[in-house]
């Protein structure tokens, strides 16, 4: 017998909120019973206002009715706050986890690293104080109502019963005719979305090479597709929600005209003026079911969000809470390291091994496509292995708590981008910084001078993706930002790519300011300027290790292997005889 599926994050974050659905469902319970005040006041002037002609007894019902309807308001108004209340509670506890999220399936390349489920969470968040939650609230008070019309009469019971089910009919093909597009509607809107913002960051090759038309055609066939699916899913969703209007308005006059029918073969207790109650008690039987149907896309939009968002929580847990460990120094060791992309079961780099003491730089070349932007990954551990470990002080780098570790490491990827804020909120990695060590790692990469000629300086907005600064500088920016807080393991992935010479020198400079207190670099770079500063070299062929060891050697093994190369083959015995023609 196999055990019971445990409940997800989701759905214990939501069951969290029970308090608040507990108290907002007996507000639904007093607001809805006290919809039966203006039936109770109709009955009564009909009774004994015009018959006794009081008008003291007219005065005083109006004012208990009114009383009612205000009570009736303060209820509704209060149970629309408390699940309000609920949806802010479900931010709290989820919008955090669902952010690292988010990022999770963004560095490891699977579903659901955009927006999108941030977008999902504000549906469901939205979803919790909506009509049709109050609506499904109200649903109890709909069976008490039954319970009356049952108390008038039998036949008026079954009637409103027999209503009831066919409303409920109504809103069980509603969902099977409204799901299927809705659904594809959603889908299309999100690959839409997720195509424009694509676009849109890559803006400038768009514009340059004349590219906007195909791609807005591309754009427009995506919308279209959206707007096809959502017009089949609305025009169903209207067909639907007038029926069920309709049916209500058509079951209220049915059950008064049953009522008269009743009461003229004497079989209505309590007169006309049970007649008139069961007719206004059966159509509030079928408001809620009507209030749902009405909002039906609203139920589909808040499933396909809750779907999406389970499905990203389920696929990326949260990581347990992991053993604090002391500092790293900077040793490194790979050992037999296999390791591709994210999801993917193809190799980029195979039986990588090496290893590096605290204070070595390590320059690590090869072609393009040879793995060195893969192994950068590896090696500060935002990608998992395939095989094989990379240890930083013997600890799998891969499941070291980056919150904890992060400080100690500093890392510069072959795509420089920086953050929309100041140009010390980079360098200082967005956290609370001192100006002093701000402006240390800036001297270090030559770039204080320029910050300091710029009217607000340090306090700079970069603009949008680093938009105020030139290749290089956005380089510099993102170096020192690697070299903050004197971190012990450095990795630099093709830091001097958009460098000029003076650029080189303060780069080359600041590694052997850090070498020489005790800081570990490992820099991926193709320009052999680089070189004069590196204790080892690692050479990357193909996603292999083709040489490893100290910097002179391994270049000595090179230069001897290319000019092995290039010297000229001699024939084989016998081959000067043979002539070759075509």
């Amino acid at each position: 017998m196999s055990a019971s599926k445990p409940p997800s994050e989701l759905s214990l974050a939501l069951h969290a909120l029970r308090p608040y659905f507990v108290r907002a469902a007996g507000f639904s319970l007093a607001t809805g019973l006290m919809l039966l005040a203006p039936t109770g006041y109709m009955l009564e002037v009909y009774d004994r206002v015009v018959n006794s002609r009081s008008h003291t007894t007219l005065w005083m019902l109006t004012i208990l009715v009114l009383a009612a309807f205000v009570v009736m308001e303060v209820l509704d108004w209060a149970r629309t706050e408390v699940m309000a209340e609920a949806g802010r509670e479900l931010d709290g506890k989820l919008s955090g986890r669902i952010f690292d999220a988010i990022f999770a399936a963004n560095l490891r390349r699977v579903a659901g690293g955009t927006a999108q489920p941030m977008t999902d969470f504000k549906t469901l968040r939205d979803f919790l104080p909506s009509p049709v939650v109050l609506a499904i609230m109200e649903s109890p008070v709909s069976l008490v109502f039954l319970v009356l019309v049952f108390a008038i009469s039998p036949v008026l019971g079954w009637s409103a019963l027999a209503g009831a089910v066919v409303q409920t009919l109504l809103a069980w093909l509603n969902e099977r005719s409204t799901q299927p597009p809705m659904t594809q509607a959603n889908r299309a809107a999100i690959g839409a979305q997720q195509y424009a913002s694509t676009s849109l960051r890559n803006a400038q090759v768009i514009e340059a090479m004349g590219m906007l038309r195909d791609i807005h055609k591309r754009w427009m066939e995506l919308q279209r597709e959206f707007l096809k699916q959502q017009a089949v899913a609305s025009e169903s969703a209207a067909f639907f929600q007038a029926g069920t209007k309709s049916f209500q308005q058509i079951m209220s006059s049915l059950l008064l005209g049953l009522g008269a029918w009743l009461m003229l073969r004497n079989e209505l207790a309590g007169g006309a003026g049970m007649m008139i109650v069961a007719s206004v008690l059966g159509g509030r039987i079928l408001a809620p079911l009507v209030q749902i149907v009405s909002q039906w896309r609203t139920v589909v939009g808040a499933r396909d969000a809750w779907g999406r968002l389970d499905q990203l929580l389920t696929q990326l847990p949260a990581s347990p809470p992991a053993m604090a460990l002391p500092p790293p120094r900077g040793a490194l060791a790979v050992e037999g390291l296999v390791a591709g992309a994210p999801g993917g079961n193809v190799a980029i780099v195979r039986g990588i091994q090496f290893s590096v003491t605290p204070g070595e730089v390590l320059a690590v070349i090869g072609p393009s496509a040879s793995g060195k932007t893969t192994l950068a990954r590896l090696l500060v551990g935002v990608w998992p292995a395939l095989g094989g470990k990379v240890r930083l002080d013997g600890v799998d780098i891969f499941s070291w708590d980056k919150q904890e570790l992060g400080p100690h490491v500093g890392y510069m990827p072959q795509g420089v981008e920086l953050l929309e804020g100041t140009l010390a909120e980079n360098i200082a990695r967005f956290g609370d910084g001192s100006s002093s060590k701000v402006e240390a790692a800036a001297r270090a990469v030559g770039m204080h001078e320029y910050i300091s000629s710029l009217p607000r300086g340090y306090d700079t907005p970069v603009g949008r993706e680093g938009a105020i600064l030139s290749g290089g500088q956005r380089q510099r920016v993102a170096l020192a930002r690697a070299l903050y807080g004197d971190p012990v393991f450095v990795v630099l992935d093709e830091p001097n790519s958009s460098l000029d010479e003076a650029g080189d020198a303060a780069l080359a400079a600041a590694i052997n300011q850090r070498k020489a207190e005790g800081t570990t670099f490992i820099v991926m770079t193709h320009r052999t300027s680089i070189l004069a500063v590196a204790d080892k070299l690692l050479v990357l062929r193909e996603g292999q290790q083709q040489a490893f060891g100290p910097r002179d050697e391994v270049l000595a093994e090179l230069k001897k292997a290319s000019q092995q190369a290039a010297a000229p083959k001699a024939p084989p015995a016998g081959a000067g005889a043979m002539v070759v023609t075509r």
